[in-house]
C-alpha cells in the first residue's frame, strides 16, 4: 500500500514539474498532474528504452527525470492535438 502512495506522489511531482516547464500549471489541477506524471513515467521509460537508455529504475532522481521528460512529451503532444 505504501508503494502505491509513493507512486502517486512521484507522479504528482513529475506532472507538476512538467506542467511548470510547459506553462500549463494554471490549467491543470492536482489530479491532472498525477495522471500526467504517471502516464509520463510510462511514456518516458518506453522512449528511453527504445533508444537504448535505461528507463525508470525505482524511486531515484534518474526515474524522476525520465518521468518529467515523458510528461513534457505528453503535454506537448496533447497541446498539439488541442486536448489541453
Amino acid at each position: 500500500m505504501i508503494n502505491f502512495i509513493l507512486w502517486i506522489i512521484f507522479g504528482a511531482l513529475a506532472g507538476w514539474i512538467a506542467s511548470q516547464i510547459m506553462h500549463r500549471d494554471a490549467q491543470m489541477g492536482a489530479l491532472a498532474n498525477i495522471v500526467v506524471g504517471i502516464i509520463g513515467a510510462f511514456l518516458g521509460g518506453f522512449l528511453m528504452n527504445t533508444v537504448g537508455i535505461s528507463g525508470t529504475t525505482g524511486f531515484n532522481i534518474w526515474s524522476l527525470l525520465v518521468a518529467i521528460f515523458g510528461a513534457v512529451v505528453l503535454l506537448f503532444v496533447l497541446g498539439k492535438l488541442k486536448v489541453v
